[in-house]
Parts: structure tokens; C-alpha cells; sequence
């Protein structure tokens, strides 16, 4: 029986026979899953809140029962607190950020300065025992800093460093080169060779096509692995707290964590405290979101 091209097809709209349930269970699916999400933020950011909340209240609603999550006096007197002593000098917590600052500072950009060109080299040159040698950079990250503090501090009290801010940078750039290096290595892999191969052809040495074009290409790498090189120094406690002594060079985790004892305890400055201690380092982030964003993101699509 012969079938027409009209019979065949049909000249009307394509109807969607999918069923309702299947058809709108995507959208359902997705306000699931922001509902969840949602919750799980609201979850981990509660301790946050509460304590740039804690950090504004009045002594007497810090300590009310039930807890005043809104009706509450805000007040700056805390963060006055932490910069300015009572007796209207400089207080021991704004020297202790002084010094957090200038520790985590020179240890990041030391360990960025050495890791990065050793990151390249390994990178670039066939080594004898390369791979030998990287696990064994990477194992001096395996034990905690608990484990070896006792021998570096009777290190450090043979040459004279304990209780001194050169102590403290040596240690933590010590601890951050091996990170840097292996996190400089993948972005270091990700960057063609024949481009310092072509500028080498050109009349450059090897240390001037690195500088003049890989070293460009690197930004966002060397930007993400600053931030977190940068936040295991600014949040180091085990290292501050054995290797010094005075307040003149303890940092701020330390110092913060001596706002607690006693038989009182002025939670509305050590939340300001807190807060105080954060912001540095969430400033720096945002700084350098558009690298490190780039730089999280390097390597992800291979090639």
C-alpha cells in the first residue's frame, strides 16, 4: 500500500508527550538543591556571624540569657579595645597583628621567590632522581608541626633565634617552599616549553625567556599559591607559641588565644579580635580574586 508524503508526515505542531512528572522534574530538583545548599551555608557561616556579632554587642548582651540575636545595642568599643590599651597606648594585640603581618608577609614572598624558579627548573631540566627528589620535598610536609617543634626549638636556641621574628620567618618559609614548589610545578607544566625555546632562538638567554615570557603566564599560579602560602602563616599557632616568648614578637594567634583563661572571659574582644585577624587575609583574596580564580582553574581542560 502506498503511503503519501502528506500521510506521512503531519502538518500540525510536535506535542511534548512527556509525562508532567518527568517534565518538571528538573525545576523541582533544582529548588531542592538550593534549598540544601542554602541550609548547609547557613550552617557554616552561623559560627561566623555570630561571632562579627558577638564582636559589636555590649558586654551585657553578650552574656544575656536567652541569647539577643537582633535586639541588641551595637557598639565599636571592642574593636577600640584591641588597638588601644587602657592606659590609651598601643595595646599587646595591635603589636601582636603588627608582627603577624610582617611574619606571614616576608615568609610568603620568600617562599614565591625561591619556589617559583625551582618549581621551573624541575619543570624544564632533566634532574638526576627528579622524582626522588620532589617526594622527598613533599615529605617534609607529611608530619605535623606538633612533631618537630621540639627539635627546631633546641636548633633555634643554639643559634640564638628563639623569641625573634627572623625565627618565625625562617620556619614558616622553610615549611612553605616545598608547597610552593610542588604547586608552581603543575603550573609550570602547563605552560608550553617551546615558547622560551622560540625566544632563546631569538638571541634571549634561558633566565630572560623565563622572566620576559613564561613568568607572565604564571601569574595566576604564583597568585593562588601566595594566598594559601599566606594562610598557614597568618594562621600558624603551633610554631608562635613555642618559638617565642614576649609579646614584643608574638603573633596574633597566640596572643588571641591568651584572651581565654582566667576566671572571666571578654568574649566581645576576643570576637573582635577575631575578626580583626581575618579581614587581612580576606582582603589579600579579594586583591587577587581575578588570578586566583585563573589560577584554581589552570589545568583544569588537559590538553
Amino acid at each position: 500500500m502506498a503511503v503519501s508524503v502528506d500521510d506521512a508526515v503531519s502538518a500540525g505542531p510536535v506535542r511534548d508527550h512527556t509525562p508532567p512528572a518527568r517534565r518538571f522534574g528538573g525545576r523541582g530538583r533544582a529548588v531542592l538543591e538550593v534549598a540544601l545548599l542554602t541550609v548547609l551555608a547557613v550552617v557554616m557561616l552561623f559560627p561566623v556571624l555570630w561571632m562579627v556579632e558577638t564582636s559589636i554587642k555590649e558586654n551585657r548582651d553578650v552574656y544575656a540569657i536567652p541569647a539577643k540575636f537582633f535586639d541588641f545595642k551595637v557598639t565599636v568599643d571592642h574593636f577600640k579595645d584591641v588597638f588601644v590599651s587602657s592606659s590609651g597606648g598601643r595595646s599587646g594585640l595591635s603589636v601582636s597583628f603588627l608582627n603577624s603581618v610582617v611574619v606571614a608577609g616576608v615568609s610568603t614572598v620568600l617562599a614565591t621567590v625561591l619556589g617559583v624558579p625551582a618549581a621551573w627548573a624541575y619543570s624544564r631540566f632533566a634532574l638526576k632522581a627528579k622524582k626522588d627528589q620532589l617526594f622527598f620535598i613533599l615529605s617534609t610536609r607529611f608530619m605535623p608541626p606538633v612533631v618537630v617543634v621540639i627539635p627546631i626549638f633546641l636548633m633555634y636556641r643554639q643559634v640564638g633565634l628563639i623569641d625573634t621574628q627572623l625565627g618565625l620567618i625562617l620556619i614558616y618559609t622553610a615549611f612553605n617552599v616545598p608547597f610552593t614548589i610542588w604547586m608552581m610545578k603543575g603550573f609550570v607544566d602547563e605552560v608550553p616549553a617551546e615558547y622560551e625555546d622560540a625566544a632563546m632562538l631569538d638571541g634571549y638567554t634561558r633566565l630572560q625567556a623565563f622572566w620576559k615570557f613564561t613568568l607572565p603566564l604564571l601569574v595566576p599560579g604564583i597568585a593562588a599559591t601566595a594566598v594559601f602560602a599566606l594562610i598557614f602563616s597568618w594562621n600558624e599557632f603551633v610554631f608562635a607559641i613555642f618559638l617565642t616568648s614576649s609579646d614584643d614578637v608574638r603573633t596574633a594567634p597566640p596572643a588571641i588565644a591568651g584572651l581565654i583563661g582566667g576566671t572571666t572571659v571578654d568574649w566581645g574582644l576576643v570576637a573582635a579580635s577575631s575578626v580583626v585577624f581575618a579581614v587581612p587575609v580576606l582582603v589579600f583574596a579579594y586583591l587577587v580574586r581575578r588570578h586566583l580564580v585563573a589560577g584554581v582553574t589552570l589545568g583544569a581542560v588537559r590538553r
